[in-house]
């Protein structure tokens, strides 16, 4: 069968930053104006903004979500010979973080129906070398933290969250980033809330930790030329500020978007005994940066999606723990078998605020036809 042209795509920002363009040009013209390139005070106005939003004291501006997560570990002292405990279903970014700080990255098993952190598994992952815990909250829903937070607590480990698919989703009527001493976010183009470029930001209540984090996205600077710290590059760029700025104004209506066409997909694939829908657990509100449901033989449901023009992806077919880059850790196939399953199962449909409800319904009718048409033939090879 050949390839159909693209009914649907799986992500549309042409479409997302049309309504927004002659505010955005405008924005970046005053950048251009006043010569505010790198930090300056659009980052300043954007780090107010985000702070009051994610209802923080403070938040810096940085150059990427991996920024983010990195200044925020070495802030906090980790090093060499440390251990930070994370989960192997992220983005490889969030171990890097760890091992660019020195430190070996632990994991922890996910919990099956929410695909974060399972807290009856942490505890036993805790050693006198853990200096940090990471819980991630995937895919736009926010860990089970009053747990986690509670073993923490208990053994004096700081709590930093990977927030970076979770912007606006709350936990027990608190927005995600704000439970651990930090919360990460990333603003990649393509998250809930998207710069024109690379972008990330840390949130805190502490004081002091916001200080050193500032301190080593410029260098390890104090004052200009005065560097008490090593540090680093990570500053966030004058025009991505302005346009998160404008963005930002606009993320509450984005997020209900995504939950209104989460709700879609949910009465259109209901019943379907092939398929496992996500799941917005209870005392949480979910804002589905990914829509991924869980289906056998996933990669030939892909393509045959895609044959029939509905773009697909996945997040992630490789789990951190069986990356290449970590094979030093010596953990085999069956260390985290949860993990490993949903590797092998996610499929991400499209998920965007400018979805129409006409495509939701056909994303969801061309997945129904595909599966009938795997069961049939698995059916004709068994007869």
């Amino acid at each position: 069968m050949n390839a159909q042209p693209v009914k649907v795509p799986f992500l549309d920002l042409k479409a997302h930053h049309a309504p927004i363009r002659d505010e955005v040009l405008r924005a970046i013209e005053r950048v251009m104006d006043t010569n505010a390139f790198a930090g300056g005070p659009f980052v300043e106005a954007f780090e107010k903004d985000w702070a009051a939003y994610c209802g923080s004291r403070h938040a810096i501006g940085v150059g990427s979500g991996t920024d983010a997560l990195w200044l925020s570990l070495l802030a906090l002292g980790v090093g060499p010979g440390d251990e930070v405990i994370t989960v192997p279903a992220s983005f490889m970014a969030t171990a890097e973080a760890v091992s660019f700080c020195g430190a070996r990255p632990v994991f922890v098993d996910i919990d099956p129906v929410t695909y974060t952190m399972d807290p009856a598994r942490l505890e036993r992952a805790i050693t006198p070398r853990t200096r940090a815990i990471v819980p991630v909250h995937l895919f736009g829903q926010v860990a089970d933290m009053d747990p986690i937070l509670d073993i923490a607590r208990r053994h004096g480990i700081p709590v930093v969250e990977d927030a970076c698919q979770a912007h606006g989703a709350t936990y027990k009527g608190r927005r995600a980033g704000t439970f651990g001493v930090a919360g990460c976010f990333s603003f990649y183009p393509g998250k809930n809330l998207g710069a024109f470029g690379e972008a990330g930001a840390v949130v805190t209540d502490d004081a002091e930790l916001a200080s050193r984090i500032r301190c080593l996205r410029d260098h390890g600077q104090a004052r200009k030329y005065h560097h008490d710290h090593i540090g680093w590059n990570a500053r966030m760029d004058g025009i991505q500020g302005a346009v998160l700025q404008i963005k930002l104004r606009r993320l509450d209506a984005a997020n209900e978007a995504r939950r209104a066409h989460a709700r879609r997909y949910a009465s259109l694939l209901a019943g379907l005994e092939d398929v496992v829908l996500p799941v917005e657990a209870p005392e949480r509100t979910h804002v589905y940066h990914v829509y991924a449901v869980r289906v056998p033989k996933r990669d030939e449901v892909l393509n045959r999606l895609n044959r029939r023009g509905i773009a697909c992806g996945i997040h992630y077919p490789v789990p951190i723990h069986r990356q290449k880059a970590y094979e030093c850790l010596g953990l085999g196939e069956g260390s985290f078998p949860v993990a490993e399953q949903c590797a092998r199962e996610f499929l991400s449909l499209p998920m965007y605020p400018e979805l129409r409800p006409d495509q939701v319904e056909l994303v969801a009718r061309e997945l129904r036809a595909c599966l009938a048409e795997l069961r049939s033939e698995t059916h004709a090879c068994a007869v």
